[in-house]
């Protein structure tokens, strides 16, 4: 099990790091509020390279579980790394994908900062039902790649202002949350942001996920719709 609402389970395939938006290996710029670094440096795996958050490295005996789960499960594949980074080879890519296609009876969230890299390698995106393709965004301004084959959905965390309903026009799944934690420059989301997202969503028939960190902005209940 896993305390991310909108899913399931998680696997890790690629271990726990990332580079973040724009980064490399040499010049790495992680997110001021990533989630994942935070978790990975308190060792919560075990392994040191994990826990660096910083070292390109593999546990693809991850994947052995997608066969052992029998049941079918929402998978959100990579929480703790970036699987479409440019800096993931293209081989490593696949044999995610390979795994997840020899397990047909679950779901498969994927989810990026960097949906460039969508566009890159879209010959290789296996389409379907099970195949959900998310991009991580925090403002309109952001660009996300989305081709009407693939199941696309958008992932609205910390938002950092409003949005005009036309941006989702594209789009099968809108999942929105807030910045977490004690940092001194986080934003708090206006009620009116997040309704103006519902509004906007609504209208085009795409279903809307507020995480548990808006509860206290939205009330109660929490709209915690799904697109399948």
């Amino acid at each position: 099990m896993t305390k991310i609402e909108w899913c399931d389970e998680t696997i890790n395939p690629l271990g726990h790091w990332c580079f973040g938006p724009g980064g490399t290996k040499e010049n790495p710029k992680p997110c001021v509020y990533c989630y994942a670094k935070k978790m990975a440096m308190r060792g919560m795996n075990g392994c040191e390279k994990c826990r660096s958050f910083n070292v390109p490295h593999t546990h693809f005996e991850q994947l052995d579980k997608l066969t052992a789960w029998k049941n079918p499960k929402n998978i959100f594949v990579c929480s703790m790394a970036d699987l479409f980074g440019d800096w993931v080879p293209n081989n490593w890519i696949e044999q995610v994908f390979k795994a997840c296609r020899e397990a047909p009876q679950h779901r498969y969230l994927f989810l990026t900062k960097n949906p460039s890299r969508y566009k890159k390698i879209s010959g290789i995106l296996p389409c379907g039902n099970n195949f959900w393709y998310g991009s991580t965004v925090t403002n309109n301004q952001m660009p996300f790649y989305f081709s009407k084959k693939e199941n696309v959905f958008l992932s609205i965390e910390p938002i950092q202002g409003d949005f005009d309903p036309t941006y989702f026009n594209t789009v099968k799944w809108a999942i929105i949350g807030t910045e977490t934690g004690n940092r001194k420059d986080k934003i708090i989301p206006k009620r009116e942001w997040l309704e103006n997202i519902v509004k906007g969503c609504s209208l085009m028939g795409i279903p809307v996920f507020m995480k548990d960190s808006l509860a206290q902005i939205w009330g109660e209940p929490l709209i915690q719709e799904y697109p399948w």
